[in-house]
Formats: structure tokens, C-alpha cells, sequence
């Protein structure tokens, strides 16, 4: 029970890899904060978690919004109290080629993958437990140390959340605030349905070192290391959670 009592907010949290991370963390103590675009989503999954015996609140909104965040982030600290710990998992996933890209595609994944880590932080400073050393963790992508065809919108996300985290590791790290990033590979889930196809998984999977696509359980669990006090030295670190992709190429 790492995560005893410590309010832990969690973006995008309405399914694939973020709802595996809230059940993850809740089941080792933690109240957590579901947030997704999608309430009813978010709702689904804290009723999971309460049926699994433990602690979850549901928020709805589109935290590419400044103000949506803020406000969402101040109803889990009077729900749940002072946060210790943020997750800017959301994101929209859309790979197409350079040319098809279209304004509106390109502002609607900017605004999910990106501005909402720039809300989310804002928002984690004002209401974080100030007596205590707390975390945010960012997802950046293996796509951001290797090239892919298709994935430039994605990429362009993915290598601004890598920079911003080592920014942040440094800026906020005298205020005790641990900042690192993960970068999940292949890992299939109901948000890439209609992107890969059980046969380009299992293609991948053929060229990953390890031989396998990932689960949302492997991310999980490497999330909570990040997360616990068994890492509160890690600041600015990318954790690969790719099975060698990008040691591999």
C-alpha cells in the first residue's frame, strides 16, 4: 500500500492506460482522481474501483481548457484533500501522412496532449500538498526518439512533453516537486482501436527485442515505481516502458 491516503489526479482516465493506472494505484491505496473528457467513462471506471474496495472520485471535462482543469483539480483537494500527485495522461491519438493534417485534427490533439500538461501543472501547484514531496508524471512516446511515418502531429506532441518534463524536473524540483516522464510502446488498448489492427500488433511485436506487445498492467507498474517513495530521487527521467524499442531501433 505505497499510496496510502495520497490523493493522486489522473487525465484521461476513462479507459486504456489511464484507467489501468488509476485501478493500479488505487488497489495500492491511493484516491484517486478519474478524469476523462467522457464523465460517464470516468464514472465506469471509479465504480470499479469502489467495487474493488477502493477510494475514487469521477470529474468530467475538456482539460485543454485552462479554466475546466483548474476547476477540476480543485474539486478532487475538496474531495479528496491537498494532491501529491499528478498523471497528464490524455492525449488524441490520430496517425495520418504530413499532408492530410488537417487544422482542426492538429488543435484538437495539441490541446488534449499538450496545453492540458500546461493546465494540469498550473493547477497541481496551487493545490498540491505543500508538506510533503509530490510528483507529476507525463507520457511522452518511444515515437519521440524514433521516427514513424504517419505519426508527425503525435511525434511533435510527444517531443514537446519530453522537453517540458526536464524543464519542469528543474524548475520545480526546489519546491519538492519529483517531474519524470514514461514512454509506453506498443501497447494495445481500446484507444487505438481503428489505428492498428490485430495483425500490425502482432507484426510489431515480431520486431520488438522483447517479443511481445505490452499490457496496460506492465505500464501500471512501472507508473507507481515513478510515482512511490522508492523513487524520490528519480527527477527528468524518461522511463521506456517499450520492451527495447528505443534501444533497439
Amino acid at each position: 500500500m505505497r499510496f496510502e491516503g495520497r490523493p493522486i489526479l489522473i487525465s484521461g482516465a476513462g479507459r486504456g492506460l489511464g484507467e489501468g493506472i488509476a485501478m493500479h494505484l488505487a488497489s495500492e491505496g491511493a484516491i484517486v482522481g478519474v478524469c476523462d473528457i467522457n464523465e460517464e467513462s470516468a464514472q465506469t471506471v471509479v465504480g470499479a474501483i469502489r467495487d474493488a474496495g477502493g477510494q475514487a472520485h469521477a470529474y468530467g471535462g475538456d482539460l485543454g481548457q485552462r479554466q475546466v482543469f483548474h476547476d477540476v483539480m480543485a474539486a478532487f483537494a475538496k474531495d479528496a484533500g491537498p494532491v501529491r500527485a499528478l498523471i497528464n495522461n490524455a492525449s488524441v491519438l490520430v496517425y495520418e501522412p504530413i499532408e492530410q493534417v488537417t487544422e482542426e485534427t492538429l488543435e484538437r490533439m495539441i490541446s488534449a496532449g499538450l496545453k492540458a500538461v500546461f493546465w494540469g501543472t498550473q493547477a497541481f501547484l496551487e493545490y498540491r500538498d505543500e508538506n510533503a514531496q509530490c510528483a507529476i508524471l507525463n507520457y511522452s512516446s518511444p515515437v519521440a526518439y524514433r521516427g514513424r511515418p504517419n505519426t508527425g502531429a503525435y511525434t511533435a506532441i510527444k517531443s514537446a512533453v519530453a522537453g517540458l518534463t526536464m524543464v519542469l524536473a528543474g524548475e520545480l524540483g526546489p519546491r519538492g516537486i519529483r517531474v519524470n516522464a514514461i514512454a509506453p510502446g506498443s501497447v494495445p488498448t481500446p484507444a487505438t482501436t481503428g489505428f492498428v489492427s490485430p495483425e500490425q500488433y502482432e507484426q510489431r511485436a515480431k520486431n520488438i527485442p522483447l517479443r511481445r506487445n505490452g499490457t496496460p498492467e506492465d505500464v501500471a507498474r512501472a507508473a507507481a515505481f515513478i510515482l512511490s517513495d522508492e523513487a524520490d530521487f528519480v527527477n527528468g527521467a524518461m522511463l521506456a516502458i517499450d520492451g527495447g524499442i528505443i534501444a533497439a531501433g
